[in-house]
């Protein structure tokens, strides 16, 4: 890995982070792309820039973090089975399904197909969730459990916690402005978790090029957020449902 390689994942990582199209199925397939092995500091690296994600989330939605109490307890809810099945299987994903582009490419196929088919039936229920508030503890708990679907990589975290929240019966800003508060918990747990296993192996070098994609993922986030928000505003998932199946028939065909 050399400079260049780590801005352009970092920018990669910020580009798909908050999006259903998975980050980690990315940075996954942008190494191949870039000629990088699926050393184990890469899979450190493709964790660990997901912090300047989450700093993206602090600075636009820091009065939701750090003020509304009920606000965190219920992130805090829906964090719970996450946290409890990645320790359980961190080593699984780590040392077997992050290298796997096989996994990534039938992740992205299959969750294609899934949004395009979820969207062309799903319809809004009149008395869907206006606002993140109106989120109920149990509804909280079980967009947990379909977030913790997307230890698989190719998935999607936004994916699944986006489309799970849909069908509890979240209007579409709502579950998405959620997704974005449930990944600070998320992938600071998942970013510590690595780091302190993985950390005492890195060189200064690596440290640089840590810092390079950190900086690079928190720039574009801010902008990939924003443009989500705006998004959903006049548009459903099915784009992202087809990009995701394209996506995976290039990678399967190309040469």
């Amino acid at each position: 890995m050399n400079l260049l390689d780590a801005l352009l994942l970092g920018i990669v990582e910020g580009i798909t982070e908050f999006l259903p199209i998975s980050s980690t199925g990315h940075l996954i397939l942008s190494g191949r792309l870039l000629g990088l092995s699926q050393t184990e500091f890469l899979k450190s690296f493709d964790i660990a820039i997901q912090l300047g994600a989450i700093l993206a989330v602090v600075i636009l939605y820091w009065k939701k973090l750090l003020v509304d109490f009920r606000m965190l307890t219920k992130i805090a809810t829906a964090f719970l089975p996450t946290a409890i099945l990645g320790l359980g299987f961190y080593k699984i994903v780590k040392q077997f399904l992050l290298s796997s582009e096989s996994v990534v490419l039938w992740s992205l196929f299959l969750g294609g197909v899934f949004i395009i088919v979820f969207e062309m039936l799903y319809k809004e229920r009149k008395d869907a969730a206006e606002d993140v508030s109106d989120i109920s503890y149990r509804q909280a708990f079980l967009i947990g459990i379909f977030q913790s679907v997307a230890m698989i990589p190719g998935v999607s975290r936004a994916a699944a916690t986006i489309f799970g929240g849909l069908s509890l019966g979240l209007k579409r800003k709502t579950i998405v402005e959620f997704s974005f508060l449930l990944a600070v918990p998320t992938m600071l747990a998942a970013t510590g978790l690595d780091l302190i296993k993985s950390a005492g192996a890195f060189s200064r070098g690596d440290f640089v090029f840590l810092g390079t994609g950190f900086l690079a993922s928190f720039l574009v986030a801010i902008l990939g957020i924003k443009f989500l928000i705006y998004f959903i505003k006049n548009n459903n998932f099915i784009p992202f449902g087809i990009y995701r199946i394209a996506l995976a028939l290039i990678f399967w065909f190309a040469p």
